[in-house]
């Protein structure tokens, strides 16, 4: 692993995913993996990112203290269980390329039909729903850190109140990333390479975060909308290039 390519592709990153934890719930942390794997392997990148996503969650949470969608959480956590328990037993077997592209071709076929469609009326939440996609998000969390997408499926039709929204990730994910830590270190992904670089990039989460929290406060609900449907769409499109 070259420190300096590491770092190129690295810091706007760390940059990206602490903006997108702050202020955009997830719509651009989806390319943080795919940037890192550019410059070491796929599972030397999740490994060195999960302690970045944690302390990302960490310094994120006060802002969005409390103001989460309980109701979705209740729906969306026992899925994120399923798809972590079915990501630790497959890890080792896993074609991650095409994890990656698939995911990314649904990001996109998501966003195409959601302006298709052009609908502005929310949608109630689906239990039905929300427990498959929050399962798929487990699942591609644990294996890339990819699990925005379906999350964002799950809660972008709700049309739900932009702190709401960016909370209610926000929560999921430090939920998510926090379970993750067991199955990852029982894996022997937490050697001291891979920590030590963590810990190298960790100051530039809160830059990362601050940015995206400043930037959600002057946005309008309408316009975070927009700006979270191409950060889902712009991730999509990073992940299929990447992994073709």
């Amino acid at each position: 692993m070259n420190l300096s390519d590491l770092l190129l592709f690295a810091i706007p990153a760390i940059f990206l995913t602490g903006l997108s934890k702050g202020g955009f719930g997830g719509a651009l942390g989806g390319i943080a993996v795919p940037l890192l794997a550019l410059a070491t392997s796929p599972k030397q990148a999740v490994a060195i990112m999960l302690p970045i996503l944690c302390l990302a969650d960490v310094v994120g949470l006060k802002a969005y203290f409390r103001k989460w969608d309980i109701a979705n959480l209740k729906v969306m956590m026992p899925g994120a269980l399923i798809g972590i328990g079915i990501g630790s037993l497959t890890f080792e077997l896993l074609d991650e390329r095409l994890i990656g592209l698939l995911m990314g071709l649904i990001a996109v076929s998501f966003v195409i039909l959601g302006l298709l469609s052009n609908s502005q009326t929310p949608r109630p939440l689906h239990k039905g729903r929300g427990l498959a996609l929050s399962s798929v998000a487990g699942f591609t969390s644990f294996v890339a850190h990819a699990g925005g997408p379906p999350v964002m499926m799950h809660l972008l039709p709700q049309q739900l109140d932009k702190l709401r929204y960016v909370a209610t990730i926000n929560m999921f994910f430090l939920l998510t990333n926090a379970i993750k830590l067991v199955p990852y270190a029982a894996l022997g992904q937490f050697t001291r390479d891979n920590l030590l670089t963590s810990l190298m990039l960790a100051p530039v989460v809160p830059f990362g975060v601050w940015t995206g929290l400043w930037l959600q406060s002057r946005v309008n609900h309408t316009w975070f909308y927009r700006i979270a449907r191409v950060g889902m769409l712009l991730a999509g499109i990073q992940l299929i290039w990447h992994n073709l």
